[in-house]
């Protein structure tokens, strides 16, 4: 008699991080050229891969960003592996690892029920509009390059947007290769900012933060102005934000996919009417 193969689940060295945005990307998920070192910033200790002997066979994250929030995503089994239990065995894990925590993720339609069974409850949908680059930015003294800002500027402006501080992401994700960020003032302050970082295909912007529409449309253009207007790009936009929705329908972008943020516990309170580009389905 054959002995069993045993499924053993452990946490990710950093370059096991790279096959997980190697599975997102067949999955469809478009990652960012450079989401694996940015992603990994943000917990070294929240990455998990579940192997079947010496065979990966399933990945997930589980950030916890502190003692109180936590976020989930890169939930993948490989395809001929789905429907045997190994995807609850590492859902669990992943859980048990954020115990505690109010527990976040953006769920894809299909699996929506599954994550309602775990205790998350709908919040909103974020939708993924479509477009392309392009276009004039005529120079504006108050739209400023991140070489004006400092990295503190952003951490602080941040704090308002996310349940929890995440310092050493956020100065990963400000300074990667192959990305552009702007921000804008208001009165010398920063009244908003944007990231534009290339993908797989095309370029992703997010997050993208302001103040008021006006402010989120001039970074907007800013931004898109960086890239080709042969160039695909992406904003992620809370539903509930109907000015964000109203920006990117305005330029012209289409619906290309959806999720649904669900949490275990009470929502955030998030200023969403400022939130028009989320920064990652993966990490929150």
């Amino acid at each position: 008699m054959m002995e069993k193969v045993p499924f053993v689940i452990r946490t990710m060295a950093r370059e096991e991080v790279d096959l997980a945005i190697e599975w997102a990307a067949q999955e469809g998920w478009n990652p960012g050229l450079n989401d694996a070192a940015n992603y990994y910033a943000a917990d070294p200790n929240g990455f998990l891969i579940g192997l079947l002997g010496d065979e990966p066979i399933a990945t997930i994250s589980a950030i916890r960003y502190d003692a109180s929030f936590g976020f989930i995503g890169f939930y993948i089994v490989k395809p001929e592996y789905r429907g045997q239990g190994y995807g609850i065995q590492i859902w669990q894990t992943a859980l048990d690892y954020l115990e505690g925590c109010n527990i976040a993720l953006d769920g894809v339609v299909a699996q929506q029920d599954n994550y309602k069974k775990s205790g998350f409850q709908l919040a909103y949908r974020n939708i993924r509009y479509e477009g392309v680059g392009g276009g004039r930015h005529e120079t504006d003294p108050l739209i400023v390059p991140l070489s004006a800002l400092s990295v503190a500027q952003i951490q602080t402006y941040e704090q308002d947007f996310f349940p929890a501080p995440r310092p050493q992401f956020l100065q990963t994700w400000l300074s990667q290769p192959s990305a552009q960020v702007y921000g804008v003032l208001k009165d010398g302050q920063l009244g908003g900012y944007g990231v534009i970082r290339a993908c797989r295909s095309g370029y992703k912007i997010g997050p993208l933060y302001a103040d008021t529409p006006e402010m989120a449309g001039q970074l907007f253009r800013a931004l898109k102005a960086t890239v080709s207007e042969h160039d695909a790009i992406y904003l992620d936009v809370p539903e509930v934000n109907a000015e964000a929705v109203a920006l990117a329908e305005r330029e012209q972008m289409t619906v290309s996919f959806e999720t649904a943020r669900m949490y275990t516990q009470i929502e955030p309170e998030l200023p969403l009417h400022r939130i028009y580009g989320v920064t990652s389905f993966e990490i929150g």
